[in-house]
């Protein structure tokens, strides 16, 4: 089942905060979203235990 947990990173491109949602049941992530400002393409990784959220980093996915 499913875990969201709300979570902020900073747009590597504009600089935006922005607010994800990250599934705390999968123990690790690595994924592309879209900034929610500029569009432009951010590499999200995650990595959960226990439901929490223990590391997450965004960067430009040319990094």
């Amino acid at each position: 089942m499913p875990q969201l947990q709300s979570a902020l990173i900073q747009c590597p491109y504009c600089g935006e905060n922005l607010d994800i949602l990250v599934d705390t049941s999968i123990d690790e992530q690595d994924y592309i979203e879209d900034c929610q400002v500029c569009c432009r393409p951010i590499e999200i990784y995650a990595s959960a235990d226990n439901g929490e959220i223990i590391e997450l980093w965004a960067r430009s996915d040319s990094e």
